[in-house]
């Protein structure tokens, strides 16, 4: 066996294991979710779909209440993040500017400050505004939360788009916003989206914010509502929180599985020069 089929065999086994590695949990939830007992590996299969329409039609679980309010701030925080994030990045690109890489590095490291070391400040500003239990008081945060991120993703691609293209454009009478509105962001649209939609897988999944600066359904995202269904039961519903986190998880791979593309494209071309 030469070298290049041991390279091979070894690949394969790789990525099998990362792959049973990786679906298992959510196979094992989904089992769960379709079986009546939750300790179905001991007391055999039970299939029901009990589970599902209990989250679906018990009103108590709020359960589509706080499905709505994800999808609804992450949406808003997406755009609004993507929004300053391409201004800033354009900023940073095209604009002549000292401390460009210092104020990267700045927004870097505030980025790493743990989410816990911040809440109770954070608290005291959105209560002092009255804005616990609102969208507005999630929507704050997690357009600070994933800015960062966004930012250093739309740098990247924006420094990759030729500055030629600029300069044409201002030569036919655009202004700096119409540089920025009709040349930078139709070119960069493939890095938009896929900063889009990181922006929105990772304010779906956020937990402590919501946990925190809300109180109950109206604005109450669904990672805290799955948490919380063991106090509004007196007990762990298993089946209930698998099949809630099974039917949570479908946009989120939904949208990976189809614009997984995009999102790899719109990464890697403002990593690579050329």
């Amino acid at each position: 066996m030469n070298e290049e089929k041991i390279q091979l065999f070894l690949t394969i086994i790789f990525s099998i294991f990362m792959l049973l590695f990786c679906l298992t949990p959510f196979v094992y939830m989904f089992l769960t979710s379709i079986n009546l007992n939750p300790d179905f590996l001991a007391t055999g299969f039970n299939l029901t779909l009990f589970n599902y329409k209990a989250v679906l039609g018990v009103k108590s679980l709020h359960f589509i209440d706080y499905l709505k309010n994800s999808l609804i701030v992450s949406v808003l925080s997406s755009l609004i993040t993507v929004f300053i994030s391409s201004l800033a990045a354009y900023s940073i690109t095209r604009l002549e500017m000292k401390g460009k890489i210092f104020i990267l590095l700045t927004i870097l490291a505030i980025s790493m400050f743990p989410q816990i070391s911040l809440i109770g400040y954070l608290f005291e500003l959105i209560s002092g505004l009255g804005l616990i239990n609102t969208y507005v008081a999630l929507i704050f945060p997690y357009v600070a939360w994933i800015l960062p991120l966004s930012l250093w993703i739309l740098v990247s691609y924006f420094s990759q788009i030729p500055k030629e293209l600029d300069k044409a454009a201002i030569i036919d009478g655009c202004s700096k916003f119409q540089v920025l509105f009709k040349v930078i962001f139709p070119v960069a649209l493939p890095g938009l989206f896929s900063t889009f939609l990181l922006s929105f897988i990772f304010a779906f999944n956020e937990f402590i914010f919501a946990l925190i600066l809300t109180i109950d359904h109206n604005a109450r995202t669904i990672p805290v509502g799955i948490a919380l269904f063991e106090g509004l039961h007196g007990e762990i519903p298993w089946g209930n929180i698998m099949a809630a986190s099974t039917i949570t998880i479908i946009p989120v791979i939904i949208l990976t599985l189809v614009f997984q593309r995009h999102i790899i494209g719109g990464l890697t071309r403002g990593a690579v020069k050329g």
